[in-house]
């Protein structure tokens, strides 16, 4: 009993397993797309519109059939006339083929001289070489002048900030001498102030207590006049130094606007310059100078090369008009293969793969023309009646076409 279970259970599993299975398959993909059916059996040839729409069919499928081949047939010709070319090629004469052979050789040089300058890097571009060359004469001489006027401008920089700090150096004196000239008013009030009290007080002793003060009237003035000696000494010190860093400080800021003039006129010299050279600093333009001489030699190489690759071109397509290749042209764009017969080889065979393509292509297109236009023929043997207005259909449709 558990057996026969076992076995019903095991088959409905495998029945679904078969289910899932079939559904995960993916759908088969049409493998006659590319077959065309033509046929006339389902065809009512009674009925006016599908008789008319069927021999129209027809009739541009043998058009466009047509049409199709005449163009690869275009193809297959100029694919047959490249392999007609290699066969003259590589059936030159062993003296024949040393003279294009060296044509080639000097215009594979050329070129690969021309693709390193081309491929080379820091080159100046079209527009600041042609910059520098309107202006080669004076070139030199900008690097000089501003060089020098770069120079200026830091000494002038370093100058100016120098006269920037004596001249806050005298200000600071300034004002300290100043200060101590007001401190000096300051004592010579007070030392008055202390001299009328005092006087007060011993005329009070004198003449109110009947005290003999003269020695207090002599250590008072005594006291006063050095006191006074001393502050005006300070006094007069302070104020000849003052006049003294006042003349300084003129001088200073005399030499200083001098000095800003000069930085003032240099920075506008050298912000002519940067614009006249297209530069942001002299540094640059040297750096763009000498790549320019270099450059400037090496254009001249690449133009001599250039003009000789042209003449060896020339001789190149007169060597193979010569040898009665057909399209000698074509062999410009690869001459290593003269040179190299494994290229060769390779070109060979890539023209006749698309050689071959091109043919079965062609068939293909010719079958359907062929099989289109039988079918019209069969359907006006069948149906006489309509043979004439077939004909017409197909003269109608070769002239619009």
């Amino acid at each position: 009993m558990d057996g026969s279970k076992r076995m019903r259970r095991g088959k409905s599993m495998g029945f679904w397993k078969y289910l899932f299975k079939r559904a995960r398959q993916p759908e088969p993909e049409n493998d006659d797309w590319e077959e065309v059916t033509i046929s006339h059996r389902s065809v009512d040839f009674h009925d006016q519109e599908q008789r008319s729409r069927y021999i129209t069919n027809c009739l541009e499928q043998m058009a466009e059939a047509s049409h199709e081949a005449e163009l690869l047939q275009g193809e297959y010709n100029t694919v047959t006339s490249y392999l007609t070319d290699i066969e003259e090629i590589e059936a030159l004469p062993d003296l024949q083929k040393s003279e294009l052979e060296s044509a080639a050789r000097q215009l594979v040089g050329l070129e690969s001289e021309m693709q390193r300058f081309q491929e080379r890097k820091n080159r100046l571009t079209d527009a600041e070489f042609y910059s520098i060359r309107r202006q080669e004469d004076e070139i030199e001489e900008g690097i000089a002048k501003l060089r020098e006027n770069e120079e200026a401008a830091v000494r002038i920089k370093k100058d100016l900030r120098r006269l920037d700090a004596e001249r806050h150096a005298c200000s600071y004196r300034r004002e300290e001498l100043e200060g101590q000239m007001n401190n000096a008013r300051g004592m010579v009030t007070i030392f008055l102030t202390a001299f009328a009290a005092l006087m007060v007080l011993l005329l009070v002793l004198q003449f109110g207590m009947q005290m003999n003060v003269f020695v207090g009237y002599l250590l008072a003035f005594g006291a006063l006049a050095a006191a006074m000696t001393v502050v005006y000494v300070k006094y007069t010190d302070a104020e000849k130094e003052l006049q003294k860093v006042t003349r300084e400080s003129g001088k200073l800021i005399s030499l200083q606007n001098t000095v800003k003039i000069r930085y003032v006129n240099n920075r506008k010299l050298l912000e002519y310059l940067y614009l006249k050279y297209n530069v942001s600093s002299g540094e640059k333009l040297e750096k763009m100078w000498k790549v320019y001489l270099q450059e400037r030699e090496e254009r001249r190489q690449y133009t001599e090369a250039q003009a000789k690759a042209d003449y060896y071109q020339k001789q190149l397509i007169t060597l193979l008009v010569g040898y009665h290749v057909r399209t000698p042209e074509r062999w410009l764009h690869q001459v290593q293969a003269i040179l190299d017969r494994r290229e060769m080889v390779e070109i060979r065979h890539g023209l006749i793969l698309r050689r071959q393509s091109l043919r079965e292509q062609m068939e293909y297109n010719k079958k359907l023309a062929t099989e289109a236009s039988e079918e019209v023929k069969a359907v006006a043997r069948e149906y006489p009646m309509y043979a004439r207005e077939i004909l017409e259909m197909t003269n109608a449709y070769e002239k619009a076409t």
